[in-house]
């Protein structure tokens, strides 16, 4: 009888606990809305953005021929629901801009001559340029070329064996030749770390400060606003420059991506991501009272979601149209265009300005409305 008589007592002080914990948590109406809507709100747009399938593969085509058996070829790719012609120009020195910005992963070249080859029923030779940046991506983008023009010839050719005539595919892979996926990953992975770092470094250590009540003796001195969030910030901007260093040292020597581009302009560029993530992690702290808090608002309503909606694991152009405008509010998008540029394309500023001017802009916004919410508390 004792036993049940314990048992009985022990069941009901664990019922009260678990009681207890619920009301409190019903009281802190932000804490239940992190645990409750964040995972709603983030199955229901990575529901969307998280698909390894490749489709409306943007591509740029040289028409150099002008007949209508090109236009014929060119309606193909259009219609194909693999493809997206997002340009035709006639010389293939044009193609060159699409492939460094990253605006089209494939470039058909059509070369003169073209329909007479077609109408005479001569072999006639097609180039196909695709951007290597995305291994993944690419070899899947040259596969539905393969057969998209594969289908296509034996249109062309009806009864006629292959060997006396056809369509030849001529492939190159820029940037990237031999396909590496780390080539792709490690330059983001630098963008990564940078965003982790900083952005919860920084919301931690002035939450941190503030449930201790030192933030409050800051108050009183002589500081300025400015001169304290930046006191507060400077030091984690150290780091994440200390870590672009020992990042990229480790991707060039050790898994010897190349760095095909500026240092010092990846330096620079990495100042002003940098930037934008202490701008997060300072708005984040404005908005949190403890560090759970500010772990749990960072984790699940902001990292989570910039890390998978970036295009640092799924493709931008594979997510549906209005989570693809939506990627637009996000910093770590814009950087990786920026880091893989340089790494990879050796591209400079005259094409990344855009990619920096995003930058700057989204971190001025940022760190105005953090800077406004602190009113000298950074809080």
């Amino acid at each position: 009888m004792p036993t049940f008589a314990n048992a009985s007592v022990g069941g009901q002080r664990l019922r009260c606990l678990v009681v207890k914990e619920f009301l409190e948590l019903r009281q802190n109406p932000r804490l239940f809305g992190l645990v409750i809507v964040a995972p709603i709100l983030q199955l229901t747009m990575l529901g969307y953005a998280a698909t390894t399938d490749v489709k409306d593969v943007p591509v740029v085509i040289a028409d150099g021929d002008r007949t209508a058996e090109s236009r014929t070829l060119v309606a193909k790719f259009d219609a194909s629901p693999n493809f997206t012609v997002i340009d035709t120009v006639t010389t293939v020195r044009e193609l060159d801009p699409y492939l460094q910005r990253g605006r089209a992963w494939l470039a058909l070249a059509i070369p003169q001559g073209y329909g007479r080859s077609i109408r005479e029923r001569e072999p006639v030779a097609l180039q196909v340029i695709a951007d290597g940046s995305d291994s993944n991506s690419t070899t899947v983008a040259l596969g539905y070329a393969t057969a998209l023009v594969g289908e296509y010839a034996a249109e062309l050719l009806g009864p006629l064996p292959s060997a006396t005539t056809g369509i030849e595919l001529r492939m190159r892979v820029w940037f990237n030749p031999q396909l590496e996926s780390r080539f792709f990953m490690i330059p983001g992975v630098l963008a990564l770390l940078l965003l982790l770092v900083t952005a919860n470094l920084a919301a931690m250590a002035i939450v941190r400060e503030k449930e201790l009540g030192t933030l409050e003796q800051l108050n009183v001195t002589p500081l300025r606003r400015w001169e304290l969030i930046v006191g507060k910030l400077l030091p984690y901007g150290v780091i994440a420059l200390i870590d672009v260093l020992l990042v990229t040292a480790v991707a060039v020597f050790w898994f010897e991506v190349p760095l095909r581009g500026s240092f010092a302009l990846l330096l620079a560029m990495s100042l002003l991501y940098v930037i934008c993530t202490l701008a997060l992690g300072l708005f984040i702290s404005t908005i949190s009272d403890t560090q759970q808090q500010a772990m749990m608002t960072a984790t699940f309503f902001f990292l989570t979601p910039m890390i998978y909606l970036s295009g640092f694991i799924f493709p931008i152009e594979n997510m549906p149209r209005l989570i693809q405008y939506a990627t637009y509010l996000i910093p770590l998008r814009y950087f990786l265009v920026i880091v893989r540029g340089i790494f990879l394309k050796g591209i400079g500023l005259d094409l990344l300005w855009p990619q920096a001017a995003a930058l700057a802009a989204w971190g001025g916004v940022v760190l105005a409305l953090a800077v406004a919410r602190s009113r000298k508390r950074i809080a």
